[in-house]
């Protein structure tokens, strides 16, 4: 056996006919070829070393085996994105012993190689699971082809799974969903401990009230890490039926339950390099709870039905609206997944807690929805503001969203979120002093909330020492 990262030698001359030189990667074999492994099986030293040859300077890890036994080590060990395989061996056929793996567990794409280009053959090959056919003699360029189609075929299949995935997990179009929005001292904050935690391999929980933004969080957290070109795969784990979660998770071999008549691959293997983000987290039972800490710790997952696991390159983020310690506590989350997921806590504020924040969100939705809704856009005068800014907003985010959405569509905001003092002060004087109106805002406010300058102070998104500063010195005057 013999490992290759990003180099080989060029020696020796092609064992299977005029070879192309071996330069550099090249973008006509596709960009995914050089983020590659792949394994290579062939009873004949001078085929594998061609194979090695060719895909050692382009791809990112190439292996090679001898014979099935070495093959299946080595699957035991690492995951391959493909699997270049000989069909005469001695022994075993490769197309024999890759219908034993896909019955244990194959998570790789298989090439057949063959000198003989019979239908009874390719027929054969296509049951045992193999994507491609290459026939004996052939180019380099024959087979960099045919893993970059590979490749390919593997990356569109993995994004329509993911697309599916999300579609399905959520009813609501998420506009927010790629960046933070507001410059609160609260959002600020957690702006500095992205930049801080997203280059590291940490596991991280987001807390925070439903609406909060705990999946922009999470997704600004992988853009800013070192797998931002690879996949975002985000679960809501209260969306999945418990028992569809471990085969929608971890996959599933053909025939591992009733319905499953071909094998799939789970969610974990999607994310491969990239991130998975498992929303509601606290809403998995204890069974699965359990296999989810096994994973997390090894890197490793065992599809349902499989003798094999199968090693993941994964980055973790999870996000919860429940009191996980309260959940531990009651018995109903486990604590060792607890402290194991808890590494880097982030805690998203709700949108009361904001200050103008709400402001700046109103209009950008104001400003998206209206293009999509094909409508003119309803303007905010100093009644809304003041009314959007006092709103408590329980359901945060998603409700905000909801109430543009449905201004839009009446074509003016609801009666509750027009302040009429800030309404009535705006048509007294549309000519005061920037003071004057700070003065005439900061005292609606007081009298909206009884005179308490903590609500007060909340509300604006000031400190409670501001609004004292303040009123002492009006009291002067």
């Amino acid at each position: 056996m013999r490992s290759t990262v990003l180099g080989a030698s060029d020696g020796a001359a092609s064992p299977v006919g005029n070879d192309a030189s071996h330069g550099g990667p090249g973008p006509e074999f596709g960009p995914w070829l050089e983020k590659a492994s792949i394994l290579i099986v062939d009873d004949e030293p001078g085929m594998r070393n061609f194979l090695v040859r060719t895909l050692g300077p382009r791809a990112k890890r190439v292996e090679e085996a001898a014979d099935c036994e070495e093959a299946t080590a080595l699957l035991d060990q690492h995951h391959f994105d493909v699997v270049i395989l000989d069909n005469i061996m001695p022994g075993k056929s490769g197309v024999e012993w890759l219908t034993e793996q896909r019955e244990i567990g194959f998570f790789s794409d298989a090439i057949l190689m063959t000198a003989y280009a019979d239908l009874d053959t390719a027929i054969k090959a296509l049951r045992a699971g193999a994507v491609d056919f290459v026939l004996k003699p052939f180019r380099s360029n024959q087979i960099l082809n045919a893993v970059a189609r590979c490749l390919d075929r593997m990356r569109l299949r993995r994004e329509n799974h993911v697309l599916r995935h999300e579609l399905r997990a959520t009813s609501d179009h998420v506009l927010l969903r790629d960046k933070l929005i507001g410059y609160s001292p609260q959002i600020q904050e957690i702006r500095e401990t992205i930049a801080r935690v997203a280059p590291l391999p940490t596991s991280i929980l987001i807390s925070g009230e439903s609406g909060t933004g705990k999946e922009v969080t999470a997704r600004s957290l992988h853009a800013l890490s070192d797998r931002a070109e690879k996949p975002f795969v985000p679960i809501n784990c209260a969306a999945i039926p418990s028992e569809m979660i471990e085969a929608e998770l971890f996959g599933h071999v053909k025939g591992a339950f009733t319905g499953a008549q071909s094998a799939r691959d789970g969610l974990f293997m999607h994310a491969q390099g990239g991130t998975l983000f498992l929303d509601e987290v606290g809403e998995l039972s204890l069974a699965t709870q359990s296999k989810l800490l096994r994973a997390i710790e090894s890197r490793r997952v065992r599809p349902v039905g499989s003798e094999r696991e199968a090693p993941v390159d994964l980055r973790f983020i999870f996000a919860t609206n429940a009191d996980l310690e309260a959940e531990v506590e009651a018995g109903r989350f486990r604590a060792d997944l607890f402290y194991r997921i808890n590494v880097m806590h982030i805690e998203m504020p709700p949108l009361s807690a904001r200050g103008d924040d709400v402001l700046e969100l109103a209009e950008l939705f104001m400003t998206k929805l209206s293009k999509q809704l094909g409508v003119r856009a309803v303007p905010m005068d100093a009644a809304v503001r003041a009314g959007l800014t006092r709103y408590d907003w329980p359901g945060n985010v998603r409700e905000l969203r909801n109430l543009i959405e449905r201004t839009l569509i009446l074509g003016k905001f609801p009666a509750e979120f027009r302040d009429e003092l800030a309404d009535q002060g705006s048509q007294v004087d549309r000519d005061e002093t920037l003071d004057e109106m700070e003065r005439r805002h900061i005292l609606a406010m007081l009298h909206k909330t009884n005179g308490n300058r903590n609500e007060a102070a909340r509300r604006l998104g000031v400190s409670r020492k501001t609004i004292d500063r303040k009123c002492a010195s009006w009291e002067q005057e």
